[in-house]
């Protein structure tokens, strides 16, 4: 997202490349970036050199689409140090009709939200960080907008947290829970014991996540019951980069 509102990345690749550890982590505590516009870069020649950087094409991905995917996700992460990022509201423009789209975000206050759904035409706001009841109730409350909830599962102690956000969010994601020490929020590739969720319901949809390709997607289905499926590195050539055969494999592997 900010590469997208500012045209730029919030730190210079060249210097933390070069830096040590000790350095980057010393860069991204303490040198604050510039504050972008809330206004979104629309001259197509900043918006080509973004998607350059980025070695990817808003139109490969939504290309891909074709009406077999029926959500897509956008991290919408304010310091996302991955740099994974993408142009939220270009690609928001190009998904079909049909196609909810949503925008991740993981512990951002309302501020950052409030900017976000100004600048991104949203269908629901997915909240991947360790937001209370209260505050999924409040967001909601806020923007007007859905909200889907992402709950960590690392054994059956951590199912009892689903019924209380059951009663207010609108969508849950069933993932698996973040290794102790994790540096980011999801399953990280790894899928938990389905065995935990096999033929649960719940008083709003759910989703399954966690760890799924199309060469398991298939029987994690068959085993829990889901009806609803969410994928991200489980179909990645490399990291961050979307395979247009890999998704159409997970579309039909999910839809035997």
């Amino acid at each position: 997202l900010y590469e997208l509102l500012t045209g730029a990345l919030p730190f210079d690749s060249n210097t933390l490349r070069s830096a040590g550890y000790a350095e980057i982590q010393r860069i991204i505590r303490e040198v604050e970036p510039p504050r972008p516009s809330t206004r979104f870069v629309t001259n197509e020649g900043m918006s080509g050199r973004v998607a350059e950087r980025r070695k990817t094409a808003i139109k490969n991905l939504s290309g891909t689409l074709r009406r077999d995917l029926d959500w897509v996700v956008m991290r919408c992460l304010e310091k996302d140090r991955s740099r994974r990022y993408e142009t939220a509201r270009e690609l928001a423009l190009r998904v079909p009709p049909g196609v909810v789209k949503v925008a991740l975000t993981v512990d951002e206050d309302m501020e950052f939200l409030a900017r976000l759904t100004d600048a991104v035409p949203l269908d629901m706001l997915q909240l991947h960080g360790s937001e209370t009841p209260e505050q999924v109730a409040a967001v909601k409350d806020r923007f007007g907008l859905p909200v889907m909830k992402v709950l960590g599962i690392g054994d059956a102690g951590d199912l009892a947290q689903i019924d209380r956000f059951a009663k207010v969010a609108d969508q849950l994601l069933v993932d698996t829970k973040p290794p102790k020490g994790a540096d980011r929020p999801g399953g990280n590739a790894v899928a938990f014991d389905w065995s935990l969720v096999a033929g649960r319901r719940w008083a709003v949809p759910w989703m399954l996540a966690g760890g799924l390709t199309p060469d398991n997607v298939a029987q994690a289905i068959a085993q829990t019951g889901a009806r609803q499926v969410d994928v991200a590195s489980g179909v990645e050539r490399a990291p961050g980069i979307k395979d247009a055969g890999l998704i159409a494999d997970f579309v039909a592997a999910a839809r035997r």
